[in-house]
């Protein structure tokens, strides 16, 4: 026995369909930062702020979670 999620297609386009939906919706989120993020007065900002050190300080942290997860 099978057990099917309420309003599933049987096919499997529908599951297909939501994946492309959501792979779109995530290329259109990628691009519109970096539009927001090219912009020169926006950039500024970020700098005053200290995203950057922000980025810098968390890589580390990034990186030991990468080298546990590979073992």
């Amino acid at each position: 026995m099978s057990m099917q999620l309420e309003g599933s297609t049987t096919d499997g386009v529908g599951n297909d369909k939501e994946t492309l939906y959501m792979l779109g919706g995530v290329a259109l989120v990628v691009f519109g930062v970096g539009l927001i993020l090219s912009n020169p007065s926006i950039r500024r900002y970020m700098s005053q702020i200290g995203i950057g050190n922000l980025a810098q300080v968390a890589m580390p942290d990034v990186q030991r979670y990468l080298k546990m997860r590979a073992m």
